[in-house]
């Protein structure tokens, strides 16, 4: 299954009308999962069910994928048990998230209902609760699993915890979500809103950079926004970013030529695999271009984040492409063309020897 999108949708916190018009416009931009929450939700069953009914029968008809985050106490308010989750069938539902859990016995059963919805587990608490549940024999294949978010700021996860709690997912080969972002936003499902986010560090991060980074991670198959509403721009944003190779955004300096601006943004780019710690090097433009002239020019010492491509006084290097890893005297045989934007140059580090990149032009 192909890595996704998704959105948040709170029905107690607004309208039917205004979570459809959102549903709607995710869909146009190829958003295909939902989280909802039943932890804040209030009135009756009946109630609850009719609310949440009607809006996840609307993604249906989209073929949006719902996952509803339960917990014990509120399937014990709604009178639901762990071993017949028909409520959540009818309801439309394509899983049920625990942002609790059992004893582990509890949700392998769960794992072999007849209705087939997927068994979403929490992601963050860095326990051994995912290997608890598999060794009672759970059924892998209706497994997932989701990180938490945090409205509270400092409160999200450290980025270690959350690359520590991740891998004990991804090496099942269970199916992986996490949370970004929406600056835009204005509500989740808590009085609490500093923003909605898995990991801390991206609290003030554009949304498609958090994006891009949990992706370039590689333990994160789906990136759902965790706060409404997103706006188009944002949606738009999202729906652009490159789910399986790492696009950085780059600013260009003027007057460079046309050819190394082809470089930039057109040739395909590959990390070459003798790696060095100053820079990564895309080395086929100089076998590609090596009749063009690359007359020196912009040979000002390198920044970390610079773009680089070596002019004629550098005889073979010719036309090859440099990402500067950290800073360097320049013998004025490099032309520095351009630089990685600064909140996507820590997303260097996740480029590996033979990864394939793109470079696209800052809009």
């Amino acid at each position: 299954m192909s890595k996704q999108l998704g959105i948040s949708i709170y029905p107690e916190h607004s309208t039917a009308e205004r979570d459809k018009e959102y549903i709607k416009l995710a869909h146009q931009y190829g958003f295909r999962r939902i989280f909802t929450c039943l932890l804040s939700a209030e009135g009756n069953k009946d109630e609850i069910f009719h609310r949440f009914k009607e809006i996840i029968s609307y993604a249906n008809e989209l073929e949006m994928q719902v996952v509803i985050d339960v917990a014990p106490p509120v399937l014990s308010k709604l009178n639901v048990s762990y071993n017949d989750l028909s409520f959540f069938q009818e309801m439309g539902a394509y899983g049920i998230r625990l942002d609790l859990g059992f004893t582990g016995l509890e949700e392998s059963a769960m794992t072999y209902n007849p209705s087939g919805i997927k068994i979403e587990i929490n992601m963050s608490q860095g326990t051994k609760y995912i290997d608890n549940i598999i060794s009672y024999q759970a059924n892998l294949d209706n497994l997932l699993g989701c990180h938490n978010f945090y409205p509270h700021r400092y409160s999200g996860l450290s980025y270690d915890h959350f690359i520590k709690c991740s891998q004990q997912f991804k090496e099942k080969g269970i199916r992986t979500a996490a949370f970004v972002n929406s600056p835009s936003a204005t509500f989740g499902p808590w009085p609490v809103t500093e923003g909605l986010c898995t990991l801390e560090m991206h609290r003030d991060l554009p949304i498609e950079v958090q994006a891009k980074h949990l992706y370039a991670t590689g333990l994160i198959d789906d990136v759902i926004i965790a706060n409404a509403y997103a706006s188009e721009e944002e949606l738009k944003a999202l729906s652009q970013v490159n789910r399986d190779i790492i696009t950085l955004n780059v600013e260009l300096v003027e007057g460079i030529s046309d050819i190394e601006r082809k470089i930039v943004l057109e040739e395909f780019h590959f990390y070459r695999g003798d790696v060095s710690e100053y820079l990564i090097r895309s080395t086929q433009s100089r076998v590609k271009y090596k009749a063009e002239n690359f007359p020196p020019h912009h040979t000002e010492d390198i920044q970390q984040g610079d773009l680089l491509i070596d002019n004629e006084l550098y005889g073979q290097y010719k036309g090859e492409l440099q990402i500067a890893l950290q800073p360097m005297k320049n013998s004025g045989k490099t032309n520095v063309i351009g630089r990685v934007v600064p909140e996507e140059a820590f997303l260097l580090k996740y480029l590996k020897p033979w990864s394939k990149f793109k470079l696209t032009l800052k809009k």
